[in-house]
């Protein structure tokens, strides 16, 4: 897949932050995007903010498997393929494991990872007839526990172990699986408002440059798990 021109990607969590940074990078580089959102006027303002041209904005909740079923269905339907899957949709929720609620602990689960098998379980046969690739954007909470991050530390343990079987299983159709772990990043992750002491922070648009550069690599060279953190803490 060195050359992206005219390929077809889905991001999940596409509107803003990291999902808008990715969406970007691609964009800028030839490629027909897909962006979904549970809210679909955040996807449309997303789509303005890219360009509108050859982007295409979903409702789509991926703790429903059914929501992403008709999210690639209509990509297929709009581009004629599916090539690139960036499996980024996510949220956080932390408290001492004592206090952590149910609410906010299936919340996390049903999003974080179980969202991320339904991202692939429906696109994974558009993935194998296109010899595709699957990223998805884990955390460096998935190798590094901490307090209060029980729950969020579970469900990116989860991302990146899923994501390296499924690496093992798919590597057979001539698609490619990676996992990314950002540290720090400039977001509105846990309803943080991006501003100027940011700076320090990784920002959206390298973590799309980051993609772009996975996808253009060598077809024998396969970074299946990379870890990236700030050169600097704050």
């Amino acid at each position: 897949m060195q050359t992206l021109e005219n390929k077809v990607a889905y991001i999940t969590g596409g509107t803003k932050g990291i999902g808008l940074g990715i969406a970007k990078a691609l964009v800028e580089n030839g490629v027909k995007v897909a962006i979904s959102g549970r809210n679909i006027t955040d996807a449309e303002k997303a789509k303005q903010a890219l360009g509108n041209q050859n982007v295409l904005a979903l409702q789509s909740d991926v703790r429903n498997y059914e929501d992403e079923v008709k999210a690639m269905e209509a990509i297929v339907a709009e581009f004629g393929q599916l090539d690139i899957v960036i499996a980024n949709a996510g949220l956080g929720k932390f408290a001492p494991i004592d206090q952590l609620s149910l609410e906010d602990w299936n919340a996390m689960i049903d999003t974080n990872l179980t969202g991320v098998f339904h991202t692939m379980k429906a696109t994974v046969e558009q993935l194998k007839a296109n010899k595709g690739y699957y990223i998805s954007i884990a955390s460096l909470a998935g190798t590094n526990f901490f307090p209060q991050g029980s729950g969020y530390n579970a469900s990116k343990f989860g991302v990146v172990g899923f994501t390296q079987a499924a690496m093992l299983d798919l590597r057979n159709y001539d698609i490619k699986c990676t996992t990314i772990m950002p540290g720090s990043v400039t977001s509105h992750f846990n309803d943080h408002q991006p501003n100027e002491n940011d700076g320090w922070k990784i920002q959206p648009e390298d973590l799309g440059q980051m993609v772009v550069d996975l996808l253009k690599m060598n077809p024998n060279v396969l970074p299946s798990k990379i870890e990236v953190r700030p050169t600097k803490t704050k």
